[in-house]
């Protein structure tokens, strides 16, 4: 299944090793994580902001699921997830760790069904939460 995973690049990047290691979990599933910070998918041609964009969007657009870290605020990582929502209408699940203090209202305060918002403590539990979502979202 191809999933995008987003988190901040130039926002709060407090929480930066927790997306990447969401992006390992993703591919350790045997799933395509669309991510920047993907070795997959990683350029050593730097991306004009018009050339991010549209490569984000098109990676969105061929996603089945979303998963975003969220710990931290990001424009780019809220404004992504408003697309995958209300655009593309896939499923989301936003993560934010029990550490970062409160999150995004526009996040916690959506009730969207197809977004879940769910706080992880660490790795193992960080991996469980995924494990859920993408087994429950795998007929989609």
């Amino acid at each position: 299944m191809i999933i995008y995973c987003a988190g901040p690049i130039r926002g709060n990047t407090t929480y930066h090793e927790n997306y990447s290691e969401i992006v390992r979990i993703v591919e350790s599933m045997g799933h395509t994580a669309l991510a920047e910070i993907s070795s997959k998918f990683s350029s050593s041609i730097p991306l004009n902001a018009k050339q991010i964009y549209t490569r984000d969007i098109k990676w969105i657009d061929g996603s089945k699921l979303m998963i975003a870290e969220v710990s931290g605020p990001s424009l780019g990582v809220g404004f992504e997830v408003s697309y995958a929502l209300f655009s593309r209408k896939i499923p989301v699940l936003a993560v934010h760790h029990d550490q970062a203090g409160q999150i995004s209202a526009m996040i916690s305060g959506c009730s969207n069904p197809q977004l879940q918002v769910k706080k992880y403590l660490n790795v193992d539990d960080l991996t469980s939460i995924l494990k859920n979502f993408i087994a429950g979202n795998s007929s989609n």
